[in-house]
């Protein structure tokens, strides 16, 4: 069993950063795939990126591609996703999740989900 929380959301004008956090509690931390994915009300949850295991792998979707960067400290047991250059579009609930295998492209292939945290960004 794993448990996922995120923190780190609130409001931002456009142009500015905000960087979120996910703390994982439970099985080994270092085992899975971890995840970030949008979603706003009337749309699709969307994918933001992942990282791998060992950091060496690392994917963004093409709308957030240049601007966020994720992270990971297994030591810590926390996934990072620095947000820059922020748009009013990217406002959205933003959702932290593990995978132990599958096309990590797809909300449907994790596992674990976090509660999510809300991002405004304000123009």
């Amino acid at each position: 069993q794993v448990q996922l929380v995120e923190s780190g959301g609130g409001s931002v004008q456009a142009g500015g950063s905000l960087r979120l956090s996910c703390a994982v509690s439970g099985r080994t931390f270092s085992m899975y795939i971890m995840g970030w994915f949008r979603q706003t009300p009337g749309k699709d949850r969307e994918f933001v990126g992942y990282i791998s295991w060992g950091g060496g792998r690392i994917y963004y979707g093409d709308s957030v591609k240049g601007r966020f960067t994720i992270s990971r400290d297994n030591a810590k047991n926390t996934m990072y996703l620095q947000m820059n250059s922020l748009k009013p579009e990217d406002t959205a609930v933003y959702y932290c999740a593990a995978s132990s295998g599958g096309n990590y492209f797809r909300s449907s292939n994790y596992e674990y989900w976090g509660q999510g945290t809300q991002v405004t960004v304000s123009s």
